[in-house]
This record gives structure tokens, sequence and C-alpha cells, in this order.
């Protein structure tokens, strides 16, 4: 499947996670920045794919980027942060949103797993309630140590992290 194939509208992507439900695949379903992609975000993404069939990542807009971490983020726009992403062998689908949080698209697609880094308490986790509700599972994945998009653009500006933080 070419790259650009994998990047779906969310029309598009709802009616194609229509189709695959209805053939019995296992969708999994994350959101995220993923700016600056590292092999934080690779190994994260290759977790949230077990036990399931499709892996659909959600990624957030460059405008809802701005509102989330500020003026000077995105530092990849989301169109090369989408790309990245579905050249990544455990993804299946790249949609891009611009809401500040997924529970819209969650609604939409109705994952039977939805997925989030351990840097969320997974009852704080959005969309929880909802996915739960008609039987699906929410996990939380341990992040991988030592990579964070924060600190590789403090490192990159000559401004390292003190060792120690992630």
């Amino acid at each position: 499947m070419m790259l650009k194939d994998k990047i779906k509208t969310r029309s598009q992507l709802k009616m194609l996670i229509k189709e695959l439900k209805d053939k019995g695949k296992r969708i999994a379903f994350t959101n995220g920045c993923f700016d600056i992609i590292h092999p934080g975000h690779a190994e994260y993404l290759e977790a949230a794919k077990k036990g399931a069939d499709i892996l659909v990542v959600a990624v957030n807009s460059d405008k809802s980027v701005r509102n989330i971490k500020g003026d000077g983020r995105p530092i990849i726009d989301e169109k090369g942060r989408a790309t990245v992403l579905a050249a990544l062998q455990s993804v299946d689908y790249v949609t891009i949103f611009d809401e500040i949080d997924p529970l819209n698209i969650i609604m939409e697609l109705k994952p039977d797993k939805l997925v989030k880094g351990g840097d969320w308490d997974v009852d704080k986790v959005v969309g929880k309630d909802f996915v739960e509700s008609y039987g699906g599972v929410v996990k939380t994945i341990k992040l991988t140590k030592g990579y964070s998009t924060s600190a590789i653009i403090k490192k990159i500006s000559g401004n390292p992290p003190r060792q120690g933080k992630g």
C-alpha cells in the first residue's frame, strides 16, 4: 500500500473502519501530536497494535498542536507528521483532526481498543467511558525512557535537558 493510501479523511476512515469491523477485524486507536517522531513513538505504536488487526492513528492538526503546545509548535507540519506515521509498519491508517481532544473521532470510529501513553492515568483517558460502554478495552503503554520531543527540541536549540530527564 502506498503511503498516501494510508492517510484518510475522517469520512473515508469512518466508512473503511465500518467495512473492516463487518469483516471481523479488531481496531486499535491512538492519537497524539507526534511532532518529531522518535524511537519512543515507534515502540509505542508497535505496542498499541498488539492484539488488534488494524491500528488507526489520529494526528493533531497544526492548529490543534499550537493550541495544546503553544506557538513554535509543531516543528513538523501535519502532512509531514501523517506521512512519517504512515510509513511505519505498525500503522495501518492515519487521519488528522482539528479538535484539542479526540473524543468526537473516537465516537465516530468506535474502536475495539483505545490506547494512550503511560503518562496518562487510565481513568483520565479521553473516550474511556465511551469505549468501555460497548465492551471496548482501554490501555496505557509504558513510555520508552530517554525519548521526548520536548527534550529533542531543547537539545537541538542548545539547551540540553539535565541528566536523568526523559
